[in-house]
């Protein structure tokens, strides 16, 4: 009988993958991780271009998950999208294209989809969080299925977003009929850069987070170090035990019984090797586990 602590053994861990050549090349390349949750671009996300997935596509990526074993699969949305813009017609087109996001993953059978709450570029935090509530609204409704995942900020410039409050507003501005759809993505980076102290405080956060939200709602780990110290609201990311936060606070994840089968993504830089790196650092944290 294998031990659930067994490094061999695929478990919720897994990697931002490329899908150059094409979505269904994705699921291999978490394959070769030995991983079984993954995350890709279902389109080039610094492009508005928006292509449709056609049958064969679709029936292709879900060969190569079930040649891969893939379990669970999340998309990240286009680098462009701004939902907390107060220009009309940025918000629009960036509307039209997370709904486009939430079609390719449906099209997919891709479980969910994070995104970064945006920009309130003229300074006004409370009219962006609205913003954005409205159009995840729309989006929710004109696409069934699909979740959506706020992804905690850095808190860089205007991004709102850098604190569970602020996901909170956002997830509470979504009609109680979808609001289940809506849950959380953190990243460590981020959470660190604005002023989660996961280093000296680990408690603390989560302390933090079920005063905002409910911790079922936490759904998804970004699991990088951080090239910035504490509340430096800069998103930098580094290598598991490579930065500011160290090995620490991942060693504690790793082994907290609340979090156990809450999937985790690596997007930790990859150099000029697209496995290797990730396979370093998906071993560390598996090692951690086995520690334990």
């Amino acid at each position: 009988m294998t031990s659930r602590s067994d490094t061999s053994v695929p478990d919720e861990l897994g990697a931002h993958v490329s899908s150059r050549g094409g979505v269904a090349n994705a699921p291999g390349r978490a394959s070769d991780l030995n991983a079984r949750v993954f995350q890709l671009f279902t389109k080039q996300p610094n492009r508005w271009a928006e292509p449709k997935v056609d049958a064969g596509t679709a029936a292709a990526f879900a060969e190569a998950r079930e040649r891969a074993g893939t379990r669970w699969c999340v998309s990240h949305d286009s680098y462009l999208i701004n939902l907390a813009s107060p220009d009309s017609s940025l918000w629009e087109r960036s509307l039209r294209s997370f709904e486009s996001e939430l079609g390719r993953c449906a099209a997919l059978g891709v479980e969910a989809v994070v995104t970064h709450p945006g920009n309130a570029t003229d300074g006004d935090p409370a009219r962006g969080i609205e913003a954005n509530a409205v159009g995840l609204t729309r989006a929710l409704e004109a696409v069934p299925d699909v979740r959506v995942l706020l992804e905690l900020t850095a808190g860089t410039g205007t991004s709102i977003g850098a604190t569970f409050d602020n996901l909170a507003a956002i997830r509470n501005g979504v009609p109680a009929a979808l609001r289940d759809r809506v849950g959380v993505c953190v990243d460590t980076c981020h959470a660190y850069a604005a002023g989660y102290d996961l280093v000296d405080d680990y408690e603390g956060v989560w302390t933090a987070y079920e005063a905002a939200l409910p911790l079922a709602t936490l759904e998804l780990f970004h699991l990088n170090d951080s090239q910035h110290p504490l509340g430096a609201r800069r998103d930098r990311h580094a290598g598991i035990g490579e930065g500011t936060l160290g090995e620490g606070p991942f060693r504690r994840l790793m082994t907290d019984p609340r979090f156990r089968h809450v999937p985790k993504i690596l997007e930790t830089p990859k150099g000029d090797d697209e496995v290797s790196l990730d396979r370093r650092n998906l071993s560390l944290l598996r090692g951690f586990r086995s520690e334990a």
